[in-house]
């Protein structure tokens, strides 16, 4: 016999009892439909509506689930709430226990079943503890909605980011945020999951870097887990996605993406996804990009003067340092590269005074600064790099970050990141991940052939020292 509607064709043992006025089953029909009303349909079909009641027994009702991560989630948010509830409809219940199906275990191989765990002794006192904090990268707290200074390059994105952390019901799916490096596009996103944790403790939040992404993956195909791995990312409420240009390139991870992506939209459930490139700009399989058109897409253009002077100004008032006005403007026209250099330039300035006992002012901004002011005197990015190099040798922008190896394609990408290499501050691991998410020893490799062959070949060495001087001017 089932035990309502949207738990049927699931075994059940549930035996009678004589001493309450209603059946287990009905009980639990009861319950789990006040629990729905609570935390709303997308909650239920995710948590609730899964489990299994096996028995109640002594005072114990014993629950079953498919997974660790689905056991581990709901002991940490709806445990508590499912023993008291079942206490109001029968004060026998004293403890609610809920254990993995140990057939389910031994199919997927995830290892021995565990030894049970009871809710009474295992829900963290807070509800915001769960199984996506287990999964998530950690959320920075400076990194708020409060804290994001907004100006005409990135409001629209703003704008976006704020719809989605607000709605109750899927305003664009997904939200896709581009733009070039430290321009802000990672305090968005960790504004969005603070957004949702502080007001909707209840919805499942998954944020992490792309990167991650893929070595949890690799690791679940070699631990022989992939349908925990599937489980854990596919029950997401809110699922957020950084610097997905890394996996370009990257056939099986975008292929473990693009099914993810596909069972989370068809699900209901929101997903939000940055990169330094607009979807068709980041060499993956086109229906991926196709999917990741789907929504909505919000670039975050380069910082404008008064934007940085905005910034600063909000820096300054944060690290309650008394900065002259002519040091903030002088910052907001010389470090124009993007955000993260410029407040990083304001942190030493600041704390070189704070050191040494020395005032702030021209001279010693010159004098702590000098390296980030010469960088930034030259104002390449490797964006304008890839795009000169491409133009030069015919090739798409795209192709600078493919897996592509023919030499057609090869050669002008190894220009491209020698040319990163002079002409810009970046390290070898920046500039990898600015190539389709390469390691740096590739960078490094691309250096010295470009090095031996503007030795070996007058042609070559004299197209690379054409394309180096362009960029400069």
């Amino acid at each position: 016999m089932g035990l309502s509607s949207d738990m049927t064709n699931r075994r059940v043992n549930i035996p009678t009892s004589t001493e309450t006025k209603k059946s287990v089953s009905e009980q639990w029909n009861e319950l789990v439909e006040r629990l729905r009303q609570d935390i709303g349909e997308a909650a239920y079909q995710s948590w609730i509506k899964p489990i299994v009641v096996r028995k109640v027994d002594g005072g114990t009702a014993y629950l079953t689930v498919p997974t660790r991560f689905m056991r581990d989630w709901i002991l940490a948010h709806y445990a508590e709430d499912l023993r008291e509830l079942w206490r109001t409809l029968n004060s026998d219940i004293q403890q609610v226990e809920i254990r993995v199906n140990a057939d389910r275990v031994s199919r997927t191989n995830l290892g021995p079943l565990n030894s049970e765990v009871t809710a009474s002794e295992s829900v963290p006192k807070s509800k915001n503890v769960g199984a996506d904090d287990i999964l998530s990268a950690p959320l920075d707290p400076r990194f708020t909605f409060e804290n994001f200074v907004v100006g005409k390059p990135n409001e629209f994105a703003y704008a976006a980011a704020r719809r989605v952390s607000e709605a109750s019901s899927l305003p664009f799916n997904p939200l896709f945020l581009y733009g070039g490096v430290g321009l802000g596009k990672t305090h968005l996103m960790h504004g969005i999951a603070w957004h949702i944790r502080n007001t909707a403790p209840k919805r499942a939040v998954i944020y992490m870097s792309a990167e991650k992404f893929m070595y949890r993956f690799i690791r679940a195909l070699r631990e022989k887990s992939t349908v925990d791995f599937k489980d854990q990312f596919r029950s997401a409420d809110v699922l957020m996605i950084d610097d997905v240009q890394f996996i370009a390139g990257k056939e099986s991870t975008q292929e473990e993406f693009f099914h993810t992506f596909n069972a989370l939209v068809d699900q209901g459930r929101q997903i939000v996804i940055s990169a330094d490139k607009s979807p068709s700009d980041l060499g993956m399989e086109e229906r991926l990009v196709s999917r990741l058109n789907c929504g909505l897409v919000a670039d975050i253009h380069a910082t404008t003067y008064e934007l940085r002077l905005g910034i600063l100004e909000s820096k300054a008032e944060q690290l309650s340092a008394k900065v002259p006005r002519k040091v903030i403007e002088f910052l907001a026209h010389k470090i124009t590269s993007n955000v993260r250099e410029l407040e990083g330039g304001l942190n030493r300035v600041v704390a070189h005074a704070q050191l040494v006992g020395r005032e702030i002012s021209m001279e010693a901004t010159h004098d702590v600064l000098h390296d980030l002011l010469r960088a930034n005197d030259r104002r390449v990015t490797v964006d304008e790099i890839q795009k000169r190099v491409a133009e030069h040798f015919n090739i798409r922008i795209s192709d600078m970050h493919s897996a592509r190896r023919a030499r057609s394609v090869a050669r002008p990408r190894q220009v491209a990141m020698y040319l990163a290499k002079q002409l810009t501050a970046r390290s070898l691991p920046e500039i990898g991940r600015k190539f389709g998410g390469r390691d740096h020893t590739t960078v490094m490799h691309a250096i010295r052939k470009v090095d031996e062959l503007r030795d070996i070949d007058q042609g070559f060495g004299e197209d690379v020292e054409l394309l180096k001087r362009m960029l400069e001017n």
